[in-house]
């Protein structure tokens, strides 16, 4: 853990990332890609996993440094042989980056098939406990560290026609505000960031399968999304990647416990 001095930090933004050992979920692609290229940037040293080969493949060429780990989070095996690639390459680890998630199905709760319910949570809520449970031990024996788990702010918002989806997130604030009861004496700081509406291929599936429910086209559809919104536009992953950064830095060294939204801030779902 960083020894810089609170004035020391106030004067630089990211104290306290350099030489950092971070896992981030998920971290080939979209959100996950920018808090890992941001933490990169600023000296820390990072492990990936994802399920997406192609994105894991192109992710490799662009990032040798780094170790880039097939894993589904949903799998206690997967998770297992991910931590262990962890501890061989870095010995250690000093904060953990929950980003794995799935948007899961879209339809009236008497539609959706339980199968797609159970895949949607326990990718984006046990699949956090596995990892977690994983790295408490190392972060432990770091001294302390930080964890991150991705919610949403269809976790503060209930979210008609994305049950799963926002029960997993509802879920995740409540193991993060636990842990972080939990894991404060160790040291451990526990926090969740809720993105809102976020660029990128995952909302552009959501509006569109939305859209179609109604029988309305893409574009009223995400108008009607960005009108939910007080700044009335979207946010970026880089918007997210910064928070991380933030959360992770010598300037967050009081927040815990905490579900941090970067949204524009939405104001129904």
């Amino acid at each position: 853990m960083s020894s810089t001095s609170p004035a020391a930090a106030a004067e630089d933004l990211t104290a306290g990332l350099a030489g950092q050992r971070v896992l981030v979920s998920a971290g080939a692609a979209g959100i996950g890609l920018a808090i890992t290229d941001r933490l990169l940037r600023h000296g820390a040293r990072v492990i990936v996993c994802d399920v997406d080969e192609a994105a894991l493949f192109a992710f490799r060429k662009t990032h040798p440094d780094s170790p880039a780990e097939v894993a589904d989070v949903s799998s206690e095996a997967d998770v297992d042989r991910l931590f262990a690639a962890a501890a061989s390459a870095f010995g250690g680890l000093d904060a953990l980056i929950n980003n794995a998630g799935i948007a899961g199905p879209t339809g009236g709760v008497e539609e959706i098939d339980p199968a797609a319910w159970r895949r949607c949570l326990d990718i984006g809520l046990t699949g956090q406990f596995l990892c977690a449970r994983r790295a408490v031990p190392m972060l432990k024996a770091a001294g302390g560290g930080s964890i991150v788990n991705m919610s949403s702010a269809a976790g503060r918002h209930g979210y008609a026609f994305r049950s799963p989806y926002s029960a997993a997130k509802f879920g995740v604030i409540g193991f993060t505000q636990s842990l972080a009861k939990e894991l404060g004496p160790s040291n451990i700081r526990v926090n969740a960031i809720l993105p809102g509406i976020v660029e990128g291929p995952r909302i552009t599936n959501v509006i569109r399968d939305r859209a179609a429910q109604l029988g309305i086209s893409y574009e009223e559809m995400e108008e009607r999304y960005i009108e939910r919104v007080s700044l009335r536009r979207m946010v970026s992953p880089h918007d997210v990647a910064a928070m991380v950064a933030f959360l992770l830095s010598d300037l967050g060294a009081n927040l815990s416990g905490q579900s941090l939204g970067v949204d524009g801030n939405v104001e129904t779902l």
